[in-house]
């Protein structure tokens, strides 16, 4: 298992092979024996199968031909509202309607997620985790017709390699994730440092040459991950959880 997630890869190109619902569920069952909040298990997760629902999906994550062409969609949700449903059948109140419980949710759906990735891997399957979600989980709710007190957190497509080589995916070193003991603040040398292999791969060194920009991190920045588009999304996404029930 080890040397498998050494060597792990997103997936994004799968073959025409099914996922037998045996498997799948076996991977869930397995998956929901992850830590939880509580053991409250506060997460759900939306199995997508049918072409039709899949394109439904598929402009919530700006098209990306993943969603489409992958046999199984699975959109993970931070999910009081089971809960609170038996709660109130037996003569409990849950005060699960804020800000604390859907990061508890969310920390829940997470790890079940993860856990359902790691499975699945082992068992051949190929995974992509969809970062869309958090961006229109409004569009998502109104798609799955999510209840009050469910936001979508995550979208994970699975299927089976189609076999075409995907090269791995450059991490910083360990260095620059661990602290001993307390925090270590970063200076300008250590920064150079941290990301110099990164700065200098060539596929790297390409983004910012066809993006027209002076540094790496500028593609992140200015293309990718813009200071407009994070607020748009950020605004979404808290009247999101208002609408839902998880902030006043």
């Amino acid at each position: 298992m080890l040397e498998n997630m050494k060597n792990r890869r997103t997936i994004r190109k799968y073959t025409t092979q099914d996922i037998p619902d045996a498997l799948l569920n076996e991977l869930l069952e397995v998956a929901a024996r992850a830590s939880n909040t509580g053991n409250m298990q506060l997460y759900s997760v939306v199995i997508t199968r049918d072409k039709a629902n899949k394109e439904k999906l598929a402009p919530a994550h700006f098209n990306q031909p993943m969603i489409t062409t992958a046999p199984v969609v699975l959109t993970f949700c931070a999910d009081a509202n089971r809960f609170v449903k038996w709660a109130e059948q037996r003569k409990a109140v849950a005060g699960f309607d804020n800000f604390q419980t859907f990061i508890a949710s969310t920390i829940d759906a997470m790890l079940f997620a993860q856990s359902f990735c790691t499975a699945a891997e082992e068992k051949g399957l190929g995974i992509c985790y969809l970062g869309t979600t958090a961006y229109n989980a409004d569009k998502i709710i109104d798609a799955l017709s999510l209840p009050r007190l469910v936001v979508p957190v995550v979208t994970v497509t699975v299927g089976y390699p189609d076999g075409t080589p995907v090269p791995q995916v450059e991490r910083l070193p360990l260095g620059a994730v661990i602290h001993q003991e307390a925090y270590t603040d970063y200076t300008p040398a250590s920064i150079d440092a941290l990301y110099l292999d990164k700065e200098e791969l060539e596929v790297n060194k390409q983004f910012v040459r066809e993006n027209n920009k002076e540094t790496l991190a500028q593609v992140f920045t200015d293309v990718r991950y813009t200071k407009a588009n994070n607020e748009y999304f950020s605004d979404v996404l808290l009247k999101v959880l208002k609408d839902q029930g998880f902030m006043k």
